[in-house]
Formats: structure tokens, sequence, C-alpha cells
């Protein structure tokens, strides 16, 4: 079974079961204001979350999208590895490998935000992917695209530090 499943059936444990009346109208889409902050007093991933973290991460990687599209299309063009002094051209290969890290590292994130993008979608987000636990407010709002509470992500550093000195 996916492990994307596991946590649905776990998350939907978790929360509370909603009773819906057989002829209830659904509303439309939530809107919340531009300086609206997710609260503890409100439940935990509700819709209010749900669009403000979606909104966050979509103003996120439309930001990233354009620097990486700047870096790329307008970053290299003073081009110094013409150069016929040598320290020149290693100076350049050297920022222009540095920049090249710098937009990969973006190109993962973006990534990530798109995973996370689609754990709203599927109703996942918020909720650790090991143990369905509730990852926090507080940590959703430092780092929106988090996959795991704090207890299972050091857990996962470990293990990888672990796996890394084999």
């Amino acid at each position: 079974m996916p492990k994307t499943s596991k946590v649905k059936k776990k998350v939907n444990k978790i929360k509370t079961k909603k009773v819906v009346k057989s002829k209830e109208i659904k509303k439309g889409p939530i809107k919340i204001s531009k300086n609206y902050t997710p609260k503890d007093t409100e439940k935990y991933m509700c819709e209010k979350h749900k669009v403000y973290f979606r909104i966050k991460l979509q103003e996120w990687r439309k930001e990233l999208v354009k620097a990486n599209n700047e870096a790329l299309y307008n970053g290299g063009m003073d081009d110094n590895s013409i150069s016929a002094d040598i320290v020149d051209q290693a100076s350049s290969y050297t920022d222009k490998n540095v920049e090249m890290k710098a937009i990969n590292r973006q190109i993962k994130l973006i990534s990530e935000i798109d995973k996370a993008l689609i754990r709203i979608k599927d109703q996942t987000y918020g909720f650790c992917l090991d143990t369905a636990e509730p990852i926090g407010l507080k940590r959703l709002m430092a780092r929106p695209v988090a996959k795991y509470t704090i207890a299972a992500q050091e857990k996962h550093e470990k293990n990888e530090k672990v796996h890394a000195d084999d």
C-alpha cells in the first residue's frame, strides 16, 4: 500500500468525523484576508488553514521560479571564460558553479512545494507522513513544506547520518 494512502487513513481516524446532511449545499471557496494568520484556537487544518498555506506555497513557488529564470537567462551573460587570464576564467567557473548549485537547490525546493500542494489537495497536509500526528502550525509557518513532526524529522536525520557513515 502506498505511503500516502496509509497516512490518509490515519489522518481520517484522527480528524473528527463530520456529519453531512444529504441535501447540504456546498459553500463556495473560502476567502481569507491578506493579513490572516492561522491561530491555534481554530480547528487544526480547517479550510482557512489550507487556503492560507496553499496561497503561501503558491506565492513562494512563483518567487522561486522567477528568481531561477532571472538567474538562468540574465545572470550568465557577462562571460569571462573567453578571457585570456586563467585566474579570471577560474573565478568565472567557480561563480557559475556556485550559482548552478543554488539553482539546483531551488529546483528541489520547488518540487517539495509541488508535493506540499498535492498533500493539501489530498487532505494529508499538516500531518506527519510517518505518524499522522499534526505537525503544528508554528512549524508549518516556519517551514511550509514540512512533512514530519520535529521528532520524526530528527529520527529521519539520524537515520540518514547513520547510513551516510556506512
